[in-house]
């Protein structure tokens, strides 16, 4: 065995991440990494079904929740996000912030951390062009920061994929996740608000009200639109009752994603229409990690990861700093894969340190725009609409944002989880 071939197969991994985080991107480098790793010695031939029947639960979830956001995106449901906020634009700049702040975090906890970049950031930054036409240019970064990091913590397990995939793996469901984490979330919402408000203070002190108009109020909700936000909220009220009754999450997120999908064809949308709306490259890429990470742990990074969690004093914090740093450099899919396994068999009756790993894989990702899917798909938005955001802006924003979350949110998880 090779362990150089396996840590060069996780640098090209990170590389086609950052290259291009959408696509074929990362597809190619995992399976590139993979193909190293195996060259290596370190992986086998059934691997690639451990993975497979190790997340394929999550896959269908995943696959169910894309579907889901897809069919209310073309049955108009998110337009309506900007005229909420459009009227709030007619006071103090800041109101319209906090609105954006507060919108975009409830989506990315509704339906996903990605689903938040790719529906709010071209939304917002079309909406301030629109109201603001010549003051735009001060405001749009503070705007597109504003959803980039109210993304925070995951309060509920589908909010990250990432999140699904390992508290699916360390048996943690939706319930238990939710009674720790929500509380997590709400108190790391409110310091990223601060924080940002706080660094964008010139910005948001402007109190002149828009010049311009968002182009046109949207329609009523039409019946298959209402059909679909039914099926969503039903969905999201079925979760906690199936994880109570300890049944799993996939069915009824398949069944929410079936009628969505129905009532968008229903309505004269094209099936393939919704298909595109699933990011299908990505459930290769979360595969070849997996595959990636089970050749780590055959060359000891995963007992390396262990023995350091595993030594007292301190453990949270530790599992919670280790993962975020981790998360920042390597991207926080394979880096919470490692953890998934170094956890393993570690004590933790209350999965508090696995959702420590998971707190520090959620914020981590504000370090470096490396650190996750979410944060790569955030900057080609911004590039496709022409919006400058420098690496070493987002880093300095990040360090000032990630220090103080990370630490209130670890407190917070300490707190909840020690009773």
């Amino acid at each position: 065995m090779t362990p150089a071939f396996v840590f060069l197969g996780l640098a090209v991994l990170v590389l086609a991440v950052a290259w291009r985080p959408h696509g074929l991107g990362p597809t190619l480098g995992a399976v590139v990494a993979v193909a190293l790793a195996a060259l290596g010695g370190a992986v086998e031939v059934g691997d690639l079904s451990r993975a497979a029947n190790a997340q394929w639960r999550a896959y269908v979830t995943l696959v169910s929740v894309m579907t889901m956001t897809s069919a209310a995106e073309r049955m108009g449901l998110l337009d309506r996000l900007a005229a909420i906020i459009e009227p709030r634009t007619r006071g103090p700049v800041k109101h319209a912030f906090r609105v954006t702040f507060v919108l975009s975090a409830l989506v990315a906890a509704v339906l996903s951390n990605d689903a938040a970049i790719l529906l709010m950031t071209p939304t917002v930054i079309l909406l301030l062009r629109a109201v603001y036409p010549k003051r735009h240019p001060k405001f749009v970064v503070p705007f597109v920061f504003a959803v980039f990091a109210s993304a925070g913590v995951a309060p509920l397990v589908i909010s990250n994929p990432m999140n699904l995939i390992f508290a699916d793996h360390a048996g943690i469901g939706f319930n238990a996740y939710a009674l720790a984490m929500i509380p997590v979330a709400v108190a790391g919402w409110f310091v990223t608000y601060a924080v940002l408000a706080w660094i964008f203070r010139d910005a948001l002190s402007d109190a002149d009200a828009a010049l311009g108009a968002w182009p046109s109020q949207p329609p009523p909700l039409s019946a298959g639109a209402i059909v679909v936000l039914v099926a969503v909220g039903a969905a999201l009220c079925a979760y906690p009752i199936t994880a109570y009754v300890d049944a799993p999450l996939w069915p009824v997120a398949a069944t929410g994603a079936a009628v969505c999908a129905s009532a968008s064809v229903a309505a004269g949308h094209a099936p393939m229409a919704l298909v595109r709306g699933v990011a299908w490259t990505i459930f290769p890429f979360l595969l070849g990690v997996f595959v990636l990470a089970i050749a780590l742990e055959r060359v000891g990074v995963v007992e390396w990861l262990h023995s350091l969690y595993a030594s007292p004093p301190n453990r949270l914090a530790t599992v919670g700093v280790v993962s975020a740093v981790g998360s920042a450099a390597l991207n926080n899919h394979p880096m919470s894969v490692l953890n998934a396994f170094a956890l393993e068999s570690v004590p933790d009756p209350e999965h508090t340190y696995a959702l420590a790993a998971l707190v520090g894989g959620d914020l981590g990702p504000r370090l470096l725009p490396v650190g996750s899917l979410a944060s790569l798909l955030w900057y080609d938005l911004l590039r496709r609409h022409d919006v400058v955001v420098r690496v070493t802006t987002f880093v300095r924003i990040g360090v000032l944002l990630t220090i103080p979350t990370l630490t209130v949110s670890l407190v917070v998880l300490w707190l909840v989880t020690r009773g």
